[in-house]
């Protein structure tokens, strides 16, 4: 059985972040989760906290009728050095066999412990990203379509708006 390990901010999870999973998990039997930057929330980039990603992220999943034996959710922190990050995932994260990342830098870093490194087809990124939501909600624009459903009801049930646009002023 292959498993792959997804990870990410997901700050907030959109509609970009399920297409991901749902091609990781045409890729792998199961997949781990990873919402790194665990520690970080109420900051600009980071406003929401590591309970509230995983509240998103696994309703999403869940109204999405992702079967929940095939992925699970884990947070990562920020590690100081960047290669003691890796050795941290290995520690926190079921064995896996394939990483799934367009970040340039995760790349490199599970790439020179040799492990197999696939990039995500990105649902139009210049519009499907989580600072592009974060932006539109600053700004009063429709962010709405740019995420599922159920996290437009958490972000506005745990005053995410208000929260993110007093990063703005």
């Amino acid at each position: 059985m292959e498993r792959g390990l997804y990870v990410g901010r997901f700050q907030p999870f959109h509609l970009g972040h399920l297409k991901a999973v749902n091609d990781c998990l045409d890729r792998v039997q199961e997949l781990t989760i990873a919402i790194g930057s665990a520690q970080l929330n109420h900051e600009p980039n980071n406003p929401f906290t590591i309970s509230e990603r995983m509240l998103m992220i696994r309703t999403a999943l869940t109204d999405a009728e992702i079967d929940p034996k095939r992925w699970q959710l884990i947070p990562i922190l920020d590690a100081r050095a960047h290669h003691a990050w890796t050795s941290w995932v290995e520690i926190l994260v079921p064995k896996y066999e394939i990483v799934f990342t367009n970040d340039p830098l995760t790349t490199r870093l599970f790439r020179e412990k040799h492990v197999t490194v696939e990039e995500i087809s990105l649902l139009d990124r210049e519009i499907y990203s989580a600072t592009e939501v974060r932006r539109r909600i600053a700004r009063n624009e429709d962010w709405k379509k740019l995420v599922p459903q159920s996290i437009a009801r958490i972000i506005e049930k745990i005053d995410g708006i208000s929260r993110i646009s007093d990063f703005r002023r």
